[in-house]
C-alpha cells in the first residue's frame, strides 16, 4: 500500500529469503525491517507529503508460531498534516500463517495509524486480510482492508469551502471506509531487476473528516502503479523507480479545493499522475 518502499522492501526480503534459510538455523523470534527515502509519501494514490520528500521506515517483530507486532512512519505535509509532530505512525499487529505445502500464506491484522502530538480524532483502525503466493516466477498478493465506522472518516465538512472557513457540518460524524487491492511482482533474470505493479479501490464517504481530509477522497476511486526496482549487488539497498496515478478527475475533486492541492492553494491536484523515485535499505 505503501507503493515504492514497500514493494521494494518485499523483494529485497524474498530475495534474501532462501540463503537465510539455509545459512543459518530458524529462530523463534525474528527482527526485519526497512528505511527509505522516496521523492513522495503516497498513499492509496493520493500525496501526503505534498509532493515533497519523505523518510520513511519501520521493522517488525515476528514470532515462529505466526503472530508478529510492527511499526511503520513517515513524515507528513499539506494534506496529510494533522498537526502536532507532522508525522504518521502506523502500529500494527497480526497473524500470518503458511497454507499447507501450497506455498502460500494467509496474513490477517490491524493497523492502528495515528499522528504523534496531532489531533486524537484523526487517529483511527484498519483491520485486514492478505493472501499471498506465487505462479512460476510471480510474487502475487490480494488484500482487502476494512475500517469500521469512526470519527476520522467521517464526513465532518461537506466540501474544502466549509473546511477553508472552518466551519463544521457534520459535528462527530462517522464513516467506514473498504479498500481492495492486488499486488505483483518478478524477478528479470540476471539483471538484479524486478517489475512491480499495484491496483487498488477505495470506497469510503465522500467528504472530509476532522482535519479537512479523507481516505477516500472523492468516495469512490481506483489507484495504480507500475515501476521496477533494482537491487544493489551484495548490499540490502534498492533503488526504486514507479509511475502512480488515480482516476479522480480535476471535477470530481473540485469539492475538496483548497484542501486537495500542493500548497493547498486550489491548484491543481495531489492525485495526479507522477513518477515517484525511492531508496530503500531492508535489515
Amino acid at each position: 500500500m505503501r507503493y515504492s518502499i514497500a514493494l521494494a522492501a518485499f523483494g529485497l526480503i524474498a530475495a534474501a529469503a532462501p540463503a537465510i534459510a539455509q545459512d543459518a538455523p530458524v529462530k523463534p523470534i525474528t527482527v526485519s525491517g526497512s528505511v527509505g527515502l522516496v521523492s513522495e509519501y503516497r498513499f492509496r494514490g493520493v500525496s501526503q507529503s505534498d509532493r515533497n520528500l519523505a523518510v520513511q521506515g519501520g521493522f517488525t517483530i515476528a514470532h515462529e508460531s505466526g503472530f508478529y507486532v510492527g511499526t511503520w512512519g513517515s513524515n507528513l505535509a499539506g494534506w496529510g498534516t494533522f498537526g502536532g509532530s507532522n508525522m504518521e505512525l502506523d502500529l500494527i499487529a497480526g497473524f500470518k500463517k503458511t497454507l499447507g505445502d501450497t506455498g502460500g500464506t494467509i496474513d490477517v491484522g490491524a493497523t492502528w495509524y495515528m499522528y504523534p502530538g496531532g489531533f486524537n480524532n484523526t487517529d483511527f483502525i484498519e483491520p485486514y486480510a492478505k493472501l499471498s503466493g506465487t505462479t512460476g516466477p510471480l510474487n502475487l498478493t490480494a488484500g482487502v482492508a476494512y475500517a469500521p465506522k469512526q470519527q476520522a472518516l467521517g464526513p465532518w465538512y461537506a466540501n474544502g469551502a466549509s473546511a477553508a472557513a472552518g466551519v463544521y457540518d457534520r459535528v462527530n460524524a462517522k464513516h467506514d471506509n473498504l479498500y481492495l487491492w492486488g499486488d505483483g511482482s518478478v524477478g528479470i533474470p540476471t539483471t538484479g531487476l524486478t517489475a512491480k505493479a499495484h491496483i487498488g479501490y477505495s470506497k469510503g464517504n465522500k467528504g472530509l473528516g476532522p482535519f479537512a481530509t479523507s481516505v477516500a477522497p472523492t468516495g469512490e476511486y481506483w489507484d495504480w502503479l507500475a515501476g521496477v526496482d533494482y537491487t544493489i549487488p551484495n548490499l540490502p539497498i534498492t533503488v526504486g523507480v514507479a509511475y502512480v496515478d488515480t482516476d479522480i478527475t480535476k471535477r470530481e475533486s473540485a469539492y475538496l479545493q483548497p484542501s486537495f492541492s500542493r500548497g493547498q492553494d486550489g491548484v491543481g491536484s495531489i492525485a495526479g499522475a507522477t513518477v515517484l523515485f525511492s531508496v530503500t535499505a531492508a535489515f
